[in-house]
């Protein structure tokens, strides 16, 4: 300490340098905090597009391929095959896809049903002429040809015969059809009781065809059982689609046809 200088007077002099590297510290520690700041939230956010993305895929071109394959290329992207419905072709061979849904390269979550349709090749029977026929000799008649029975409507017509094929869709002898489905308007028998079809959509397989089958209805066709579903039809089982739809007008005897989902 030099002569005549005290000890306060030293701290006094002091004081302000050692406040200045108190600032200077508080400043460096503050930067360091906003920096850990942005760099947690600059991780946030790639984490989180990493975790959009992450769970997005691009469906692949399945045309042409068979159902097997296709599925099981689907599968390997995280994606689910659904096959919606077949139809007539000239240019895709039978048994393979013909269209798909979403289109090839279309950007998808994971999980997301790959909507499809299989082609059945060129067109081989011609739609009989059903015509004036009972209700059910049509349907004979169509299943006999390979083809299937689409919607069965029965109407009262005051000037048809009772249960006679007053219409039919695909017309006669057509050589042009898209779809295996031959749809039927019947007249109705005379004095018959008729019912208005309920919607089953959502129901049990099991509760639907107990209830088509006491009021008098005939279970055709059931889309999507597999052969082990068929020999033992489960609960579980639930109906996806119906034909004829909900509200239609229904008698007894009429086929229903169903869809059920997995």
């Amino acid at each position: 300490m030099l002569p005549g200088t005290n000890t306060e007077e030293l701290e006094v002099a002091e004081a302000p340098e050692r406040i200045g590297t108190k600032i200077e510290r508080g400043f460096k520690y503050f930067l360091l905090a906003l920096m850990l700041l942005m760099v947690a939230t600059l991780s946030g956010l790639l984490a989180m597009r990493f975790a959009i993305h992450g769970g997005e895929v691009k469906v692949p071109k399945i045309i042409g391929m068979t159902p097997e394959n296709a599925a099981s290329l689907l599968t390997d992207r995280g994606l689910i095959m659904d096959v919606q419905d077949r139809f007539y072709s000239p240019e895709i061979s039978e048994g393979k896809i013909m269209s798909q849904a979403p289109s090839p390269d279309a950007t998808v979550r994971r999980a997301y049903r790959v909507r499809v349709a299989v082609s059945l090749g060129p067109q081989r029977a011609l739609i009989p002429d059903l015509l004036g026929k009972s209700g059910r000799a049509a349907e004979i008649s169509v299943q006999r040809r390979g083809l299937e029975v689409g919607t069965v409507a029965v109407l009262h017509l005051p000037d048809s015969p009772p249960d006679q094929v007053v219409a039919q869709s695909p017309a006669p002898n057509a050589n042009t059809m898209t779809s295996p489905k031959v749809s039927l308007l019947v007249s109705a028998p005379a004095d018959e009781q008729s019912y208005v079809m309920p919607n089953f959509v959502g129901a049990h397989l099991a509760d639907a065809s107990h209830a088509i089958s006491e009021v008098g209805l005939r279970i055709g066709k059931i889309e999507g059982l597999d052969s082990t579903s068929a020999a033992n039809p489960s609960s579980s089982l639930i109906i996806a689609r119906q034909a004829p739809a909900p509200g239609a007008r229904v008698s007894p005897g009429m086929t229903v046809t169903l869809e059920v989902a997995h």
